[in-house]
């Protein structure tokens, strides 16, 4: 197979028309997406869309493991480490920035996106790769697939704008998946909105192939998307899909952090004392994770609740960029994936401990208004 970061095929349909099919190939890093992976998806979507032979993109992952799982968080802390190394001598690195902006503006793209995206998410889909999928008009869940977004253990929080679609889960579901890196499986994905349509993994192929025979008519949106759906509708298997984890608990899950603050919600995952296995690796996933990043999960809800979601994504690539300034990310990625020892030494011992100035602080933007690389974000863009 080919070494490029993403590989671009353009299936040709009945009528003449092509699906553009856009491949992550990093399957050694679990196609983790890299910055040159985004810039080529990014640069490929903005021309399928204005393509009037394009009727429809697919994405998927390389491998059989995941899909995408997560971003390319070595790299940015490579350059970090590089950064606070070089600091005042005129050489900082410019990645984080560059790579944050890149990744959710691509995001939003796919949120946007004129024509309609079919994102396989089979296996693992974590943080960077749930970017790419949530924004999907059909989002197709398989029996592997497994969706987490584990920011809390690496002392960064949950972005790629879900600051804004957590908001839209039953109240305080998306604070406890933030706050806990809880795993979800496919039928939690349907049940919570982050998937549309279970497909066995077996019938990928097949699916394909019918996107192929299908007639897109006079190419509308609205023909565009009706043509896809029904093709769906001819392999979904939602009955199939395992039993979902977080509908049996939502009355715990509300009763833990609903209508609290959040030192409160902390206090309370930490002391429930079920036994249930899901419940209790959540809560073993929080209690060694940053402190910082509880309150920052927090608060994004809290901002978050009621702007746009390009208001979100302007937000977290501020705060995605401070956590590498001023927060524990480095730190969360050394002990986790560079040294292995999972021995963070957070900055702050636990939630209560971390100073209101303190994340006031990661909320002060490095630009003026009229500087963000997101300043353009939504402009005479519908998102859905």
């Amino acid at each position: 197979m080919s070494d490029l970061p993403v590989l671009f095929d353009e299936r040709p349909t009945a009528d003449g028309g092509r699906i553009g099919v856009a491949t992550l190939n990093a399957p050694r890093s679990l196609n983790s997406l890299s910055l040159e992976m985004a810039r080529q998806l990014d640069a490929k979507l903005e021309a399928w869309a204005v393509d009037r032979n394009i009727v429809a993109v697919w994405i998927e992952g390389s491998g059989d493991k995941a899909f995408c799982a997560g971003g390319d968080v070595v790299a940015l802390y490579r350059a970090l480490n590089e950064e606070d190394e070089n600091r005042g001598s005129g050489r900082d690195s410019e990645l984080p920035a560059t790579y944050f902006t890149l990744e959710y503006r691509l995001d939003y793209r796919i949120h946007t996106f004129p024509k309609p995206v079919m994102v396989w998410a089979d296996g693992i889909v974590m943080g960077g790769g749930l970017g790419l999928t949530a924004g999907a008009s059909h989002r197709l869940v398989t029996e592997t697939t497994l969706i987490a977004m584990p920011e809390i253990t690496i002392g960064l929080y949950p972005d790629i704008g879900a600051s804004w679609f957590l908001n839209r889960m039953p109240l305080g579901v998306g604070a406890y998946l933030g706050l806990t890196g809880a795993q979800l499986n496919a039928r939690d994905a349907l049940d919570l909105g982050l998937g549309d349509h279970f497909i066995p993994r077996e019938c990928r192929a097949a699916l394909l192939e019918a996107l192929g025979e299908a007639d897109f008519g006079d190419r509308s949106a609205k023909t565009r998307r009706a043509t896809v759906q029904a093709v769906i509708d001819r392999f979904e298997a939602r009955e199939q899909a395992p039993a979902g984890q977080v509908a049996p608990h939502q009355d715990t899950i509300q009763a833990l952090v609903g209508n609290v603050d959040v030192e409160t919600a902390v206090s309370r995952i930490l002391a429930d004392d079920s036994d249930d296995k899901w419940l209790a690796a959540n809560r073993k996933r929080l209690a060694a994770g940053c402190p910082i990043s509880a309150h920052l999960v927090w608060r994004m809800l809290e901002r978050h609740a009621h702007t746009s979601l390009a208001d979100a994504f302007r937000d977290e690539l501020v705060l995605s960029v401070q956590c590498g300034r001023l927060g524990d990310f480095v730190e969360g990625v050394r002990a986790l994936l560079i040294d292995k020892d999972k021995n963070p030494q957070w900055t702050y011992r636990d939630v209560a401990s971390v100073p209101v100035t303190f994340i006031d602080a990661m909320f002060e933007s490095p630009w003026t208004s009229e500087e963000h690389p997101l300043r353009d974000l939504g402009h005479g863009q519908r998102v859905g």
